[in-house]
């Protein structure tokens, strides 16, 4: 005889881990997590730096610096110190987004000190070797040309060029113009490090397995003797200043195209908006978040034009954009382009019981398996700190998106999508814009490649 088979209970709400917080000698905060079991360890340093700071003409220094970091120190060459790195497992990385400096490393535990000694000499004494820079400015240089081959890039620098007003830092790519990085120097990296980098406001993030690891004491005698006399903490960070002629579209000519790429965007809240970011991320998945999606639904499994179109929210540290990017068949960017803003606008009309409940289990219930590790964890915490939004932010949001209504969802989208949308495609003009005619408000620009 067999046993009837038990109930499904609904799971239980979980919580993003709550790490413990200290404060080194130096000011700097530190944010760590003891994950059992993580034997690999994350670590995130973050340095609120806006790229704003960056001199007029001297855009994309920020993004030259950080890759810099680790290309020789006072103490080691640039092989000596990847020598160190590749010898303890070490693996670290830097970059710079819109509200500052983010260092990542990964290192087995039993490296840690060795890592992060290598960590505070990278922050704290980098030498900036002249033949370093050299070489990375030419490699930017040519990721720059490099990118321009990419549909997706191109799109993404004319939409930032459209979407906000030149006078925004936004507006430009966040690793510099050809122009601007074409006349960077040594100095120009010397200087921004002396001045945009340092311990005030610094936030150090540690996850992982750290049994019998004194975390304190390994930081206090590194990153605690980090000092940047010169170091100007960076302002409070304000939200990019939207064109006044944003609501248009542009056609970047691709000649002989057999693809266009499409973005349409409008601005929007970044995670600290005072209406709350719980409908957010729901929003993104029931329109453009699956197959499944309003999107999708349409374009790709009923007209079979694409291989898939997204929709997402995009916050900023201060400020955001709404989203939706992907590709169709050349031939039918008049027709698809009138059916995705005819959904987009049409969801202003509201959101459907089914949609809010799938929405709202993909988000809450994924939630445990996107921050199963530790490098998850360190990201989500060091972009809390970035962002400078309280620890149990997570937590509350989630908890806020499984109370959520059809009403919150509506008035979330309608607040951003006020049918006025930024349109870029990327493809062969001479079939794309003769196909726009009569499909979309207002005239319809172009650009070169």
């Amino acid at each position: 005889m067999s046993s009837p088979r038990p109930d499904v209970a609904p799971p239980r709400p979980w919580s993003f881990p709550v790490p413990d917080e200290h404060l080194l000698g130096n000011g700097v905060r530190v944010l760590v997590h003891d994950l059992p079991g993580q034997y690999v360890l994350s670590l995130r340093v973050v340095v609120p730096t806006a790229l704003s700071a960056e001199p007029q003409g001297k855009e994309g220094v920020a993004a030259m610096t950080a890759r810099l970091l680790d290309e020789g120190t006072a103490r080691h060459t640039a092989e000596e110190f990847a020598e160190l790195m590749e010898r303890h497992g070490m693996v670290l990385g830097a970059g710079v987004s819109d509200g500052g400096l983010l260092v990542d490393v990964d290192v087995p535990q039993r490296h840690l000190a060795t890592a992060v000694d290598l960590l505070a000499q990278a922050l704290g004494e980098p030498a900036f070797p002249e033949a370093e820079v050299s070489r990375l400015r030419r490699n930017r240089l040519a990721e720059i040309e490099q990118e321009r081959a990419s549909a997706a890039h191109r799109a993404a620098k004319e939409l930032a060029r459209t979407l906000w007003d030149a006078s925004s830092r936004a507006s430009l790519p966040t690793g510099g113009t050809p122009e601007t990085v074409a006349g960077l120097t040594r100095e120009d990296l010397v200087e921004f490090h002396a001045t945009a980098i340092g311990p005030s406001g610094a936030t150090i993030v540690v996850a992982g397995d750290l049994t019998g690891v004194d975390v304190l004491d390994v930081l206090e005698g590194t990153l605690g003797t980090w000092a940047a006399p010169r170091h100007r903490p960076a302002d409070a960070p304000v939200a990019p200043v939207v064109a006044a002629d944003a609501e248009r579209v542009v056609v970047v000519d691709r000649p002989g195209s057999v693809q266009t790429e499409i973005l349409v965007a409008r601005p929007a809240p970044d995670r600290s908006t005072p209406d709350g970011w719980a409908p957010h991320p729901v929003i993104s998945f029931v329109l453009g978040g699956s197959p499944s999606a309003r999107v999708d639904a349409v374009l790709r499994e009923e007209k079979g034009y694409t291989y898939g179109i997204r929709t997402a929210f995009r916050p900023r540290v201060a400020g955001g954009s709404f989203v939706t990017s992907g590709s169709v068949r050349s031939e039918v960017t008049g027709e698809a382009v009138e059916i995705l803003l005819g959904i987009l606008d049409a969801a202003r009309e509201g959101f459907t019981d089914a949609e809010l409940r799938s929405g709202v289990d993909y988000v809450g219930k994924t939630a445990p398996g996107r921050y199963a590790t530790a490098d998850a964890v360190a990201d989500e915490t060091a972009a809390l700190a970035l962002e400078r939004l309280p620890l149990d932010f997570t937590t509350r949001t989630l908890r806020d998106v499984a109370a959520l209504t059809r009403d919150d969802l509506d008035l979330a989208y309608r607040r951003v999508a006020t049918g006025d949308w930024t349109v870029v495609l990327v493809g062969d003009a001479a079939t794309v814009v003769p196909a726009l005619e009569g499909r979309v408000d207002g005239p319809v620009g172009t650009v070169a490649l």
